[in-house]
């Protein structure tokens, strides 16, 4: 899910002055995670009210947030900036006012039929909404301000297919707003303040009480002092964060920020160090139990509960993680020595903040699967059982233990870096989802979707192959300019529909879209992650990009294999363990046929590898599932064979330049 990164908290010595910006985006977080922390404990009211009350609280947050960051309007003066600020704000708390006087009268008793006032809210909103996404999401801005005119003067198309009778702009307004299905108040919206915010709250309390950070350490010391072995500190220090962060651009921040670093100390490239964290990262997508927004939006397409889309996730998660680890292995026996590295050193008080942590993994996990609690109130308990944990970690390090590494650390600095994290996550999210509310109802309203899910399934029902390729190429071209939230919803209902008329079972379709959202966000010729991670390591943002597609190159197979392998992702179980099992053979093969080095004559070392891909295809692809097993076992044993040759070729050639 593409949302802001988890910042580092705040200076840490509590609460300073009254009357200033900080001090009052507080006051509005504390309110949004009281009152979060309240539906997630009663459900009182139901989403569709909580939204109304909600996304203003919201959308003022991420007001004050952007304005703290900078000013809204460059250009203008710090006066405009300042009114400009304040107008937003006042809008939001008007609407807010509004809905809690008429939520029911224009919930129930006035749909179809508003009156002038309700139209004047519903149109200040949108507005609003508009312009804040033009400053945080110029893409999506432009997308919806397009879909706009087209949902006016649909009828003035020349090709058929794109042609419509037109709307009104009264239409237009109230379907974004006040109708309440589609729109800022439609599910979106409220999958953002409910299922999402309670989710955040994990990931909140974990960077308070700076948790997040004590897991890299951990990571890099469980890396060991193998200079090989250091870029994969970013591998499990992305996969721990992406626990909770469901974030590429988070991971890479978080992550990022300190093994880019450690990887070009010792000797690793830097548009090496920058691709390695940036496939990393992209996991924080795929990762349980948050798996990014997609999953929570699947788990509403379906009608399931989350648990039943986070069992199958982990399939997907253990195998692009395990694949993404050894190719980069691969990679770093040629590129680097294997002389060892010095070892850090963790504080005992680290140590025991990132056990916790695992700890509150553990207990979600049992809380949602074992004992049955949904998913509101498991991460609700999960939050105060990691928040209760975490303070007993600080006040016995803090005070009994006296430990001078907490000196700067106050335990209510702790938590308004907690609350003030959440409120920042929550309401990011909020208004990318609540303009993507608006993309997808102007999408219904023009009956587009419809149109487009029909030439799919005319394609499909010439060949069911050309109709996923065709799928893939349309998330591609839909990921180059939105994010994976975006990509998700717009393949949800386009290409899910088609999938399903042929006979795909429900669980594939959705996580084809959905490893297809993923993949979009890493696609050329736009990837966020990839430009963060350039960034940090001072590297080709496009070299970057392009050596991160080739290290992801044999995960990307994983969204095809789906198809042939579905019990992966269909059914928990034994069978599903197996098919997952068989994937992540042909995913590792192939990453040893793309980087692995099995002669070293380059003619035979060419034709051994592509033999292997070859054979490896055969175990992801084939469609009868005893022979696809049969032939893993094989693919295996030679796997196992190359890696020691590999290991034996890289000797003998040295460490040093090579082409990637």
């Amino acid at each position: 899910m593409t949302q802001p990164a988890v910042t580092p908290p705040p200076a840490r010595g509590g609460f300073k002055g009254f009357a200033s910006l900080a001090n009052l985006t507080f006051a509005f977080a504390l309110v949004l995670f009281v009152w979060v922390v309240w539906y997630c404990y009663t459900g009182r009211g139901g989403p569709q009210e909580l939204v109304s009350r909600l996304l203003p609280i919201a959308l003022v947050l991420q007001i004050l947030f952007m304005r703290a960051k900078e000013p809204l309007y460059p250009r203008l003066p710090a006066a405009a900036n300042h009114v400009l600020a304040a107008a937003y704000v006042a809008i939001c708390l008007y609407a807010f006012g509004y809905f809690w006087l008429y939520f029911e009268d224009i919930a129930i008793w006035r749909q179809g039929s508003y009156t002038t006032h309700d139209f004047v809210v519903g149109l200040a909103m949108f507005l609003l909404v508009m312009e804040l996404s033009r400053l945080a999401h110029p893409v999506l801005f432009w997308v919806n301000f397009a879909l706009v005119l087209y949902t006016l003067f649909g009828y003035l198309s020349p090709l058929d297919f794109f042609w419509h009778p037109g709307t009104s702009f009264y239409r237009i307004v109230t379907s974004s707003t006040v109708e309440m299905s589609n729109g800022i108040y439609g599910i979106y919206g409220q999958i953002a303040l409910t299922l999402i915010a309670s989710f955040l709250l994990l990931a909140a309390i974990a960077n308070g009480f700076g948790a997040q950070s004590a897991m890299i350490q951990v990571m890099q010391r469980l890396a060991g002092n193998s200079r090989q072995m250091v870029p994969q500190a970013a591998v499990m220090g992305s996969m721990s964060i992406g626990m909770v962060s469901g974030s590429g651009s988070a991971n890479a921040i978080v992550v990022g920020g300190i093994t880019i670093p450690l990887m070009k100390r010792y000797g690793v490239p830097p548009v090496f160090a920058a691709a390695v964290e940036t496939s990393a990262s992209m996991g924080g997508l795929l990762m349980p139990p948050m798996m990014g927004v997609g999953a929570f939006l699947m788990s509403d397409f379906l009608g399931v509960p989350y648990w039943d889309v986070v069992t199958r996730g982990f399939a997907l998660a253990i195998t692009y993680y395990l694949s993404l680890a050894f190719a980069i292995w691969l990679l770093c026996v040629r590129l680097l020595p294997r002389e060892a590295v010095e070892v850090p050193r963790v504080a005992t008080y680290d140590q025991v903040k990132t056990g916790i942590f695992f700890l509150a993994v553990a207990f979600l996990l049992v809380l949602m699967g074992a004992v049955g609690i949904g998913e509101l109130r498991a991460a609700l308990f999960t939050a105060a059982f990691l928040f209760v944990l975490l303070l007993a970690n600080f006040l016995v390090f803090k005070f009994a233990l006296k430990d001078p590494a907490l000196g700067g650390e106050t335990f209510l600095g702790n938590v308004r870096a907690s609350i003030e994290t959440h409120a920042e996550m929550t309401s990011y999210l909020t208004l990318l989802l609540a303009t993507l509310g608006i993309m997808i109802g102007l999408f219904t309203v023009t009956g587009f979707i419809n149109r487009m899910g029909g030439m799919l399934l005319q394609l499909g029902a010439w060949n069911i192959v050309a109709l996923i390729l065709m799928s893939f190429v349309f998330g591609w071209l839909v990921g180059m300019g939105l994010p994976p939230t975006a990509t998700y919803i717009i393949g949800a209902i386009v290409i899910v529909g088609p999938l399903r008329e042929l006979g795909v079972n429900p669980w594939v379709a959705h996580f084809f879209v959905f490893l297809l959202s993923v993949w979009g966000e890493l696609s050329p010729p736009t990837s966020l992650t990839a430009a963060i991670s350039a960034r940090i390591a001072e590297a080709s943002f496009m070299q970057t990009m392009w050596v991160a597609l080739k290290i992801c190159l044999p995960v990307t197979l994983m969204t095809f294999a789906i198809f042939s392998r579905s019990e992966m992702v269909v059914q928990p179980g034994w069978g599903q363990v197996l098919s997952t099992l068989v994937v992540l053979v042909g995913t590792c093969a192939t990453a040893l046929g793309l980087f692995g080095r099995l002669a070293q004559q380059r003619a035979p070392d060419l034709a051994l590898r592509l033999v292997l891909v070859a054979v490896a295809f055969v175990a992801l692809f084939h469609p009868d599932d005893r022979i696809a097993t049969t032939v893993a076992v094989f693919v295996l044993a030679a796997s196992a064979a190359g890696v020691l040759r590999h290991r034996q070729v890289a000797a003998l050639a040295g460490a040093g330049p090579q082409p990637l």
